[in-house]
């Protein structure tokens, strides 16, 4: 064994490996960098709330203070995270619309006539500018915003309710549960194919609904293609595909998944001595928030601390995109060369010194709070795996416990190990930032016609995608052997990783498997609530008719649901996930160093080294043949 630790009869400490004697601080020079880096962070918030304060001084109040944006799908861009600005028509109002209408039904009465022009936008040579889509509402719903909060929130909470049942039950019930999730998630799934399928079989003879997609084109208003019999059909198929690929893998990984399912009772027994990991992804939640939120109003101030500057924002080729431009001139002028292009705001500018550096101070906005998200990412991963290797190194599990090893493990993570929490954080926060810039330069050569370049771009996208889940991979086992051995990061990167090459063929047949299950649970949490939402927002039971808002299109509202859900519910099961982590390295560690003497006995408990050992021979037989 290590030098570094004690022995296991040693009356210094009741854990092998976290003796607080010989656990120093690490990497402290990345520690200074981070905390320098946060107190400029709150410099720059500060700087552009005082700049922007001085700036909206005196102004008076605006008479249209909503913006009605033309295409809302323009939104979903990774630009807007650096530009701030979507390309699509924009238009003041007093207040958003409530009604839907076509262009044809609102010229057929003078008053829908006189509403829908107040939502057009009037240009050099153009009377009127009509909405790129033929329904008014569809576009921009602000009035549905007032209601969706509320009712996506009541769906979250569902969402975060059957993630506690559903990990407490794992607690006492782990066998039971992880079958039953993978016979709800069969049947949510085959649900979802039924349910396609009727709606498909009712739309044979409906007008209009036998076009086929590509006829129909792109819709902002994701409703209209509900009533198309192609979508339903590709639904269909979609679904099928994902249950044959579920059946399939179950059928072919039913002994590992016997085996993964010991294991998830052994990872239930570790968090039975840690009740209080059921509950800390609320505190990473917490954190999380603050730590968006800050970016949130950081952003917001730097970009309106000084005099509007337009820009122009095209949908097809245009010599002058991202060119500075006035609005009254712009359409006038190049009306025929930059179709589809529009003469937007983009940002706050100026000729003093601060506004010359205000791209940098943006930039370094975007980039702390990738670092600062990492941090917190990192710092719930590292007291998780502290806590969970203190019950896997206890000699005896029920005396040898810290009274509350939790909070032991976030102490020891933030006293010693800031550093190496922000070390792997900023290696993680580079690769994405580069990501972003990379996302920026392709936007950029959207309209260029060098073949090479896209492909080489292309290429680093995929190769940067890649080597942030590899550097997420190796950051979550390096601060697994940080919070056990209190080395510094790059030493227990380096012995993470080799030790998993070590046991390559059991982290492929064992652990990812306990990861698949895993994920179907997720996957059945994101399934319930989706069916709820969905329901309840569309209004197609009579059950939700009083409760449910009326909204124009519900297709958003049900979104922001499932990608909710499944980041609550991944935030909840990464408790288990990373117990078993912690776990499966510990035994591999522990089978290193031990060999069940005697003298050096091993530390795992008699039930894992029973679910472990069963896998042993075909694990050994499966090296030999990786070997030669």
């Amino acid at each position: 064994a290590s030098q570094h630790l004690p022995s296991r009869v040693s009356k210094h400490t009741t854990s092998y490996c976290f003796s607080l004697l010989h656990r120093g601080c690490t990497d402290i020079v990345c520690c200074i960098f981070f905390i320098v880096a946060i107190v400029g962070y709150v410099a720059v918030g500060i700087l552009g709330k005082s700049v922007c304060s001085s700036v909206k001084d005196g102004l008076g109040t605006v008479k249209k203070p909503l913006l009605f944006y033309f295409n809302m799908m323009k939104c979903a861009s990774p630009m807007v995270l650096l530009e701030f600005q979507c390309p699509t028509p924009q238009v003041c109002v007093e207040k958003c619309p409530n009604r839907t209408m076509t262009l044809v039904t609102a010229i057929g009465d003078k008053q829908d006539w006189e509403y829908y022009r107040s939502f057009c936008r009037e240009d050099p040579g153009v009377k009127v500018r009509v909405l790129h889509t033929s329904f008014l509402a569809v576009v921009c719903s602000c009035g549905d915003i007032k209601h969706q909060p509320v009712s996506s929130c009541s769906c979250l909470l569902i969402a975060v309710v059957l993630s506690l049942i559903f990990i407490v039950l794992l607690r006492y019930l782990a066998g039971i549960m992880v079958w039953v999730m993978i016979v709800m998630v069969i049947a949510v799934v085959a649900y979802g194919i039924v349910h396609c399928s009727v709606k498909y079989v009712s739309l044979k003879d409906t007008p209009g609904a036998n076009i086929t997609l590509q006829q129909l084109g792109f819709q902002p208003d994701f409703s209209v293609y509900l009533h198309i019999r192609q979508t339903w059909l590709a639904f269909i198929i979609i679904l099928a595909i994902l249950e044959f690929i579920i059946i399939i893998l179950l059928i072919f990984l039913r002994n590992r998944i016997r085996i993964a399912v010991e294991l998830m009772k052994e990872a239930s027994r570790a968090v039975g001595y840690v009740m209080s990991s059921l509950f800390y992804p609320i505190f990473t939640f917490f954190l999380l928030t603050i730590v968006i939120a800050y970016w949130g109003v950081t952003a917001v101030f730097l970009s309106t601390s000084s005099e509007p500057v337009y820009k122009v924002f095209n949908e097809t080729v245009c010599p002058h995109a991202r060119e500075t431009c006035i609005p009254e001139v712009f359409m006038h002028n190049h009306s025929t060369d930059c179709p589809q292009s529009e003469c937007l705001f983009a940002f706050y500018g100026g000729e003093t010194p601060y506004h010359k550096y205000l791209i940098f101070l943006q930039f370094y906005n975007v980039f702390l709070f990738f670092w600062c998200a990492n941090f917190v990412t990192a710092l719930g991963q590292m007291t998780l795996a502290g806590a969970f290797a203190s019950y896997y190194w206890a000699p005896n599990k029920t005396k040898d416990m810290p009274a509350f090893p939790l909070c032991a493990s976030l102490g020891r993570s933030l006293r010693y190990h800031t550093g190496s929490l922000a070390f792997g954080s900023l290696i993680l926060a580079i690769v994405q930032i580069i990501r972003v810039l990379l996302e920026y330069i392709d936007h950029k050569l959207k309209g260029a016609q060098n073949k090479f370049a896209k492909f080489l771009l292309c290429c680093l996208k995929c190769c940067f995608w890649c080597l942030e889940k590899f550097i997420k991979f190796l950051n979550r086992n390096a601060y697994i052997m940080v919070a056990i051995y209190g080395k510094n990061f790059c030493r227990s990167a380096c012995d993470a990783f080799f030790l998993l090459m070590r046991n390559v063929i059991r982290v492929v047949v064992l652990d990812k498997v306990t990861d698949f299950i895993l994920f179907l649970g997720k996957l059945l949490i994101v399934g319930l609530v989706g069916i709820f939402a969905f329901f309840f927002f569309s209004g197609h039971t009579d059950a939700f008719k009083g409760a449910a808002p009326s909204l124009h299109y519900y297709w958003v509202p049900i979104l922001t649901v499932l990608v909710g859900s499944y980041f609550i519910a991944h935030g909840f099961f990464s408790v288990y996930a990373m117990c078993v982590d912690t776990l499966f390295l510990c035994f591999c560690e522990d089978l290193e160093r031990n060999d069940g003497s005697a003298s050096r006995p091993y530390y795992m408990t008699t039930e894992l080294r029973d679910i472990l050992m069963k896998d042993a021979d075909s694990v050994f037989y499966l090296s030999v043949l990786s070997d030669g």
